[in-house]
C-alpha cells in the first residue's frame, strides 16, 4: 500500500465536538490529521457547545448543504437565578435572586421563545 496523497480522502465525517473548541478549531484539526484543506462543516456549533459536528472531506463536502434541511435539536441544563459578568455560563456570579415556583406550562411557554 502507498501512501495516500492529498485529495484521495473523500466522504462525512460524525464528530462528538467537546467543549471548548470552535467548530473552526476542529475543522483544522481535520485537515491536519487527514492532509487536505477540503473539510468543512454542515453548521457552526459554539464552543461551549457539545455535539454532533457534520464535516465533508472532499468531494464529501458537496453532500453538506443536503445535511442541513432539517430542524436541529438542542438540550440544555440551565441555572436558574444567578447572573454572571459575561451573561454566560462561563463568568463569574455577580448576583444572586431567588427563583420563584414554576410549573411545567410556564417552561414550556419561556422556551417557545426560543424557536425560530
Amino acid at each position: 500500500m502507498g501512501r495516500k496523497r492529498k485529495g484521495d480522502v473523500h466522504g462525512v465525517l460524525v464528530v462528538d465536538k467537546p467543549r471548548g473548541p470552535t467548530s473552526h478549531d476542529v475543522v483544522a484539526w481535520a485537515r491536519r490529521a487527514l492532509g487536505t484543506p477540503a473539510v468543512g462543516h454542515a453548521g457552526t456549533l459554539d464552543p461551549m457547545a457539545t455535539g454532533v459536528l457534520v464535516l465533508g472531506v472532499g468531494e464529501g463536502t458537496k453532500l453538506l448543504r443536503w445535511l442541513t434541511v432539517d430542524d436541529k435539536e438542542y438540550r440544555a441544563t440551565v441555572a436558574l437565578g444567578a447572573e454572571t459578568d459575561s451573561l454566560d455560563a462561563d463568568g463569574e456570579i455577580v448576583e444572586r435572586a431567588p427563583v420563584p415556583a414554576l410549573d411545567l406550562e410556564a417552561v414550556r411557554e419561556v422556551a417557545r421563545r426560543f424557536e425560530g
